[in-house]
C-alpha cells in the first residue's frame, strides 16, 4: 500500500512532466491497490458515497461549463463591470469598486464547479476591470488569487475536496450552504481588515 500511495504522489507531484493528469494518476492508483489485493472490487462498489459524490459533481461540472461555453458567465461578468467601471458606470474611487469587484467575483463561484474553471474564465477579465479602475495592478492580481482560495468551500460542489467532504454525510445539504455563506462572508472580511493594512506596508497601494 505504502508503495502505491508513494506511487501516486509521485504522479500527482510531477505528472506534467511525465504527462500524466491527476485523473490518470488517480486511476493508475487504483488499479494497484486492486491488483495488490489492498482493495476488492466489491469493497469500491460498496462505497456508496463515492459514487454518489461521481455522479452529481459531474452533472454539476457539466452544467458549469456550459454556462460558461455558452458566454452566460462571461456576460454577466462584463455586464457587472460596465456599471462599476464603464463610462456610465457608478462615480466611484477605485477603492470601493475594488471591494464590489471582490464580492462580485467571489459570489459568482455559485455558478462553478471548479475553481480552476472560473480562474480560466473570470480572472483575467475581473483583474482587467479593476485596472481600469484605478486598482494598483499588485493589489488586483495578488488579491484576487488569494480569493481563489476562500471560496472553495462555500457549496459543496465549490471544488473537489468541498465534494469530497459532502459526500462522506456528516453535514446536511443546507448546513453545508450556510456554514460556507458565514465562513465565506467571514473569510473576506478578515482579509480585507487584516490584508489590506499589510498590503499597504508591502508597498501595493
Amino acid at each position: 500500500m505504502a508503495v502505491v500511495m508513494g506511487a501516486a504522489l509521485v504522479m500527482w507531484m510531477f505528472g506534467e512532466q511525465l504527462g500524466i493528469t491527476p485523473v490518470l494518476a488517480a486511476m493508475l492508483g487504483l488499479c494497484g491497490l486492486l491488483c495488490t489485493g489492498v482493495l476488492t472490487w466489491r469493497e469500491c462498489l460498496s462505497y456508496t458515497p463515492a459514487w454518489d459524490t461521481l455522479v452529481w459533481f459531474a452533472v454539476l461540472i457539466g452544467m458549469s461549463g456550459q454556462l460558461n461555453t455558452m458566454g452566460v458567465i462571461a456576460a454577466f461578468a462584463n455586464a457587472m463591470g460596465s456599471v462599476l467601471t464603464g463610462d456610465r458606470g457608478l462615480n466611484m474611487g477605485w477603492l470601493p469598486i475594488f471591494g464590489l469587484l471582490h464580492a462580485a467575483f467571489f459570489g459568482i463561484h455559485y455558478m462553478f464547479a471548479s475553481q480552476t474553471a472560473h480562474v480560466g474564465a473570470l480572472y483575467s477579465a475581473f483583474c482587467a476591470m479593476m485596472l481600469a479602475a484605478g486598482v494598483p495592478p499588485v493589489l488586483a492580481a495578488m488579491s484576487l488569487a488569494y480569493s481563489v482560495n476562500l471560496f472553495g468551500s462555500i457549496t459543496h460542489y465549490a471544488s473537489g475536496q468541498a465534494a469530497v467532504y459532502y459526500g462522506a454525510g456528516y453535514m446536511r445539504l443546507n448546513e453545508v450552504f450556510s456554514m460556507g455563506a458565514v465562513c465565506g462572508v467571514l473569510g473576506l472580511a478578515i482579509w480585507a481588515v487584516c490584508g489590506m493594512p499589510v498590503w499597504k506596508l508591502l508597498g501595493w497601494w
